[in-house]
Formats: structure tokens, C-alpha cells, sequence
């Protein structure tokens, strides 16, 4: 199938209306097309990133719908079925965590579906913790603001491996970008709170000394990401009083 062949499908039958007014936008635009078209994101051991846009070679909600159908059927073939999925404060960051969440649930996998951003290492406790399948975080890392990704993490909480990745990928190649699929909302479990507490009760017992109350003076930015609520929290549980938070970075972004 010919880049222009994919570029045609999509715009009669993309059903997302973001993804339709971009699709629209492109029309008469070769150079574009051929930017959204021209390959696929490739699926390794850190999961999928690209580019927010339309398009097989970006990241949108038919993409990380197709990844996660082949995840599902990993996971179904593991016997653990049931999975972790966090977020971050990226565009769209939300919107996939969910997306994947009503996927997953289609297949018949049960979902602990974090409630509200949550840095990567807190999605890789929860998994070993809740005894699930595999983790997944929607987050780009270091990526400029137009990036986003899908991180895939194993029952161990664990980054895949490149056999694993392989085997993903292979479940992935299954299916079609346009696929159909009904969410089973008694299968979307809502976590928070709680596992963050348990996740913050195991770092702070690694801290030494136990008591550090009297360090000196601490600057601390989250860089308009997710860290500061948990940060906040462990300085309390550790008693650090002495520092200060840089106002510009502080709040997600």
C-alpha cells in the first residue's frame, strides 16, 4: 500500500475529529502525507515514541490503540491478565493512559488505571506490587513538548527485553491502524493515592541517615512534570523542612 493509498484510507475512515481535521489539513500536501505516512513507529524495548500528530508514523490515538491491542494479546498469552497504566504531564498523556485502558479492558484484561499523573518508577512499583502483568507509562522522558511515547514494563516492572519486544511487536503486526473495539468499564480498576503512600514508605526507608532533618537548604524544581506532589510527600515523611520549590517549574505543564 502506497503512502497515498494509507493517507486515503485514514481520511475516509478515521473516526477521531482531531484526527480528521488534520487528515483534512494535509490534503494537497505531499510533503505532509509522506511525513505521516511514509513508515511506521517502530515498537522496541522503550515501547513507541514519535511525534503527536496524524498518521502511522505519529503518535495519536490509532496508534496507541494498535500497540496496545498487540500488548493485550502478549499479556493474555502470559496468564497474568491484567495490567498498570500511569501517565504523565504530556499533551495527550491522559487521553492514551485512558485509551489504553478501555483497550485493555475490551480483551478482557483488568486495569489498575492510575487517577492522576505519576512518575514512571511509581507505575513500576505498582506492578509488582498488584502482582499485574505488565506496566505501561505514557510519557516521552527528555522528548521536546511535540513528542509523546508509550512505555511498555513487564510483570517484574521491569524495561522489556528485546525478545519480548520482539514478541510484542510481532502481536501488534496483527492488526490494522482503524480498528473497533467496546470498553469494559467493570474491568477498570481507578489507584492512586495508596500505592504512591506505598511506594514512598519503601524509598524512605532506604534513605540514610534515617532522620534528615538537618540538611542544608534544598532548591527543588519537578520541571513542570510530575514530581512535585511526590517529592512533597517523601521531604514530609523524612522530615526536610529546609527547602524551597522554584515557582516557575512547580505545577504540571
Amino acid at each position: 500500500m502506497t503512502v497515498r493509498d494509507n493517507y486515503e484510507l485514514w481520511l475516509e475512515n478515521a473516526k477521531d475529529t482531531s484526527i480528521k481535521k488534520m487528515l483534512v489539513a494535509m490534503e494537497g500536501d505531499d510533503k505532509a502525507i509522506e511525513d505521516a505516512f511514509f513508515k511506521e513507529l517502530r515498537f522496541g524495548t522503550g515501547g513507541l515514541r514519535g511525534k503527536l500528530g496524524a498518521g502511522t508514523n505519529k503518535m495519536n490515538v490509532y496508534t496507541v490503540a494498535r500497540a496496545t491491542l498487540g500488548l493485550a494479546d502478549h499479556v493474555i498469552k502470559s496468564g497474568n491478565l491484567s495490567v498498570v497504566i500511569g501517565y504523565d504531564s504530556r499533551n495527550m498523556s491522559k487521553e492514551f493512559a485512558r485509551l489504553a485502558a478501555e483497550v485493555m479492558s475490551s480483551k478482557g484484561v483488568k486495569v489498575y488505571l492510575f487517577d492522576t499523573l505519576i512518575p514512571t518508577p511509581v507505575v513500576s512499583f505498582a506492578v509488582r506490587e498488584l502482582h499485574a502483568g505488565a506496566g505501561i507509562v505514557i510519557t516521552a522522558s527528555h522528548n521536546p513538548k511535540e513528542y509523546n511515547g508509550y512505555k511498555v514494563y513487564n510483570e517484574k516492572g521491569c524495561q522489556i527485553t528485546d525478545s519480548a519486544a520482539a514478541e510484542i511487536t510481532a502481536e501488534i503486526e496483527k492488526y490494522g491502524y482503524l480498528n473497533y473495539f467496546t470498553a469494559d468499564e467493570k474491568l477498570i480498576n481507578y489507584v492512586g493515592e495508596e500505592l504512591l503512600d506505598k511506594f514512598l514508605y519503601a524509598v524512605s526507608k532506604s534513605a540514610i541517615p534515617q532522620d534528615l532533618s538537618a540538611l542544608p537548604k534544598i532548591v527543588y524544581t519537578p520541571l513542570n512534570g510530575t514530581g512535585r506532589l511526590p517529592i512533597k510527600k517523601l521531604f514530609e515523611k523524612l522530615g526536610v523542612k529546609n527547602y524551597v520549590v522554584v515557582p516557575e517549574q512547580e505545577y504540571p505543564d
